[in-house]
């Protein structure tokens, strides 16, 4: 157990934080599985610009590595342009 009162809170900043990121980790999964079950080209299109943007903002703070970012852009425009 923890001694001082700053790492009291500190253990209490850091719970709710992970908590914080695991919420907008898990609606970024849902957001991308939903789009890759998508199999109309126009609704997929659609549904990009808001996948992307939460992808942006979770690896601008650092929530998913900046490279796993682009890769899940690319690899999901790729998905897109392939859908017929």
């Amino acid at each position: 157990m923890a001694n001082h009162k700053s790492s009291l809170k500190r253990i209490r900043q850091e719970e709710k934080r992970r908590l914080h990121n695991r919420y907008y980790a898990k609606t970024m999964r849902n957001a991308v599985r939903k789009l890759r079950a998508t199999s109309e080209k126009s609704e997929a299109a659609a549904l990009y610009p808001t996948v992307v943007k939460k992808i942006d903002k979770l690896a601008k703070v650092n929530i998913i590595h900046k490279n796993k970012a682009n890769n899940l852009k690319s690899k999901l425009a790729i998905y897109i342009n392939k859908l017929a």
